[in-house]
């Protein structure tokens, strides 16, 4: 008989219901009642910063939107170029539970002095900052077209996807995380970066994850 998921924290938010979930040494975050991300693998968490900074010849600032779990930053810390790691996260609890109960998991990602975690929402700090980066890598949702709000698909049409593209330097490299492949998406990125790569990342079951890579002043 497999055990259920014991609830460990519910807690209520302007943007409904999160609650943290533990299996055995696993967690996994529940948003409105549908599952978000959780701890069991996040290969494809890290692959997505790992392509992206393979991909630039002298990543030293990134920017990650979504800090999940903590496998991205964790990877980012890995690469002996990476001198700065801002992570925007819209919820105040993911990120306590980063410093918490995922510390273990993520090898105490957020205690590293490379790193600066904003709480807040990833839009409005792309239009507010006027900072540039190497490297941005987005894994705020379960892909495209499918957001966790509303607000977030104005990360992915023509206009947000060119907000993104504004707070990169040139060399510079975009990833993005998605569950499924999304060609509407991929259509969009085309139409904003020289060259547009997408990653299958296998998973135990269904369909890969995908990492789409864009390029923009990179030689390849």
């Amino acid at each position: 008989m497999i055990a259920a998921p014991v609830v460990v924290e519910r807690v209520a938010t302007g943007r409904g219901e999160l609650a943290l979930r533990q299996l055995g040494e696993d967690f996994e975050v529940i948003s409105n009642g549908v599952f978000l991300m959780d701890t069991r693998n996040g290969e494809s968490e890290r692959l997505l910063v790992a392509a992206a900074l393979a991909a630039h010849p002298r990543p030293r600032r990134l920017l990650i939107g979504g800090l999940g779990v903590g496998f991205s930053v964790s990877a980012a810390l890995a690469d002996e170029h990476v001198e700065r790691v801002v992570v925007v996260e819209i919820a105040a609890e993911i990120v306590r539970w980063n410093r918490t109960h995922f510390a273990g998991l993520n090898d105490h990602a957020l205690d590293d002095a490379r790193v600066e975690v904003v709480t807040g929402d990833l839009l409005d700090y792309l239009r507010a900052t006027d900072r540039s980066y190497d490297v941005i890598c987005l894994d705020i949702d379960n892909g495209p077209d499918w957001t966790v709000t509303d607000r977030n698909r104005g990360l992915y049409d023509d206009a947000g996807t060119a907000l993104v593209a504004s707070r990169l330097r040139s060399p510079g490299v975009l990833s993005v995380w998605s569950a499924d492949r999304s060609p509407s998406y991929e259509s969009t990125l085309a139409r904003t970066f020289d060259q547009v790569e997408a990653i299958d990342v296998p998973v135990p079951r269904g369909d890969p994850d995908i990492v789409y890579i864009g390029y923009r002043g990179v030689r390849r």
